[in-house]
């Protein structure tokens, strides 16, 4: 992942001659980080709050095309429990987790899984591990990463306050890693977080001229080849011109998107829970980057919806003092109890009022969606539902529709991604 903020994302990579997907326009570059335990210590575990039995399997992966042109950089994460089909001659042929083809068959099946999966051609393919990819963010300087809320998770061992924040490579490890944090959890949120790194990590470098000649990206490239593996027939070369264009580029000719899903738990015996790709939408990222488009705005990959919720009204208990906004509430999927029995006999003037605890305010922003014009009231000790209290006025219930890939993976440009404040200057690379 951090290889494409430095820029090693060239060098042809030996494919598998079951390769049958057809070489587009521009260029593909697979980056993959490794879940291995192996040759770990104890201590090291630790260190890297990485207990527990690793999978041999790619923990993060992401699908880099650069544009024939060299104006833009479009990168798309693919959720490590993506459910594929294998590539390979096997009869029946095998599915299972998109992470699980490296256990099967290294970094040529990985890619050849990925090419099938896509209809793309991958020409280059570089991976680390854990450790790869802390002493590479040490190495580059360490990375920034921030967030509006505290961000916790057990497994990961990820504990940060609210802000932005300048970290190690274990540290970034922590927060690149995290799948059970308090707020958005799962694949999608971390690989959101996972793009904000390398956005940032791109940004900073560039400010401090890493990347501003094929002198200083050579230097940048020789630290980065210390963590990373690259393809068998990958040159300096390749990666000192692809790391300087990289370098050239402004933050709005970046993107950033995640593989648009269907299915978020579907259930295969044998294997588990897994992702199912959003078949239409999917189809359409792989065309406009086969075709050599831009990913952002095209709306046959993210459909723009009349009324977005940014959060699930499954997720969100009404009580609602008014029966018929009541029931159109519980027909837009919010959970309602009906208050309206004990509602006051003289409405209070105005438009509906929605109170709810501090915290609370993604949720209040959907619940508001459906009910225009309603006033907020975040209200201290206020229990975890929600309570609307109708007005005088006259109430249109609006029909809001949820898209979990809007909120955790629709396609943006890296300016919307970036920390709110400028890159930190850093010490420079180490060479």
């Amino acid at each position: 992942m951090t290889a494409l903020s430095c820029g090693a994302l060239v060098g042809p990579q030996a494919l598998s001659a079951q390769t049958a997907a057809a070489a587009g326009r521009g260029t593909n570059i697979l980056i993959v980080g490794i879940d291995s335990r192996a040759g770990l210590s104890t201590a090291e575990k630790n260190r890297l709050h990485v207990g527990g039995k690793g999978c041999n399997c790619t923990d993060v992966m992401m699908l880099v095309h650069l544009s024939e042109d060299g104006r833009r950089a479009s990168v798309v994460s693919i959720p490590r429990d993506s459910y594929v089909e294998y590539a390979g001659t096997a009869v029946p042929a095998r599915s299972g987790k998109i992470n699980g083809a490296y256990a099967l068959g290294g970094g040529p099946l990985t890619v050849a899984t990925v090419e099938k999966a896509t209809g793309l051609h991958v020409d280059h393919y570089l991976e680390t591990d854990f450790t790869g990819f802390e002493r590479t963010v040490d190495n580059l300087g360490g990375a920034t990463v921030c967030t509006d809320r505290p961000l916790k998770d057990d497994n990961s061992g990820l504990d940060i306050g609210a802000g932005r924040h300048h970290t190690d490579g274990n540290r970034t490890l922590r927060y690149v890693r995290a799948r059970h944090v308090n707020l958005r959890p799962g694949d999608l949120g971390r690989v959101r977080r996972q793009q904000r790194v390398v956005n940032d990590l791109l940004a900073r470098l560039t400010v401090e001229g890493a990347l501003a000649s094929p002198l200083r990206t050579a230097r940048t490239v020789r630290t980065l080849l210390k963590t990373v593996r690259t393809g068998e027939r990958t040159g300096p070369g390749d990666l000192i011109r692809i790391g300087w264009t990289l370098g050239r580029l402004s933050a709005d000719r970046t993107e950033f998107a995640t593989v648009p899903i269907r299915l978020f738990d579907h259930r295969v015996p044998g294997v588990g829970s897994t992702l199912v790709w959003h078949e239409a939408r999917s189809a359409a990222l792989w065309a406009a980057l086969g075709a050599d488009r831009p990913i952002t705005g095209d709306t046959r990959i993210q459909p723009v919806a009349q009324t977005p919720a940014p959060t699930n009204p499954a997720a969100i208990g009404v009580r609602v003092d008014d029966a018929t906004v009541a029931a159109a509430l519980s027909r837009n999927g919010f959970v309602v109890t009906d208050t309206s029995p004990s509602a006051p006999l003289v409405r209070p003037a105005g438009p509906p009022v929605i109170r709810y605890a501090p915290g609370q305010e993604e949720h209040a922003a959907t619940l508001a969606a459906a009910l225009p014009g309603a006033r907020l009231e975040a209200v201290a000790g206020h229990d975890a539902f929600f309570d609307v209290a109708v007005g005088t006025d006259p109430v249109a219930v609006r029909a809001v529709t949820y898209d979990r890939n809007i909120a955790d993976g629709a396609p943006v440009t890296g300016d919307s991604l970036r920390c709110a404040e400028p890159p930190a200057a850093v010490p420079a690379v180490r060479s």
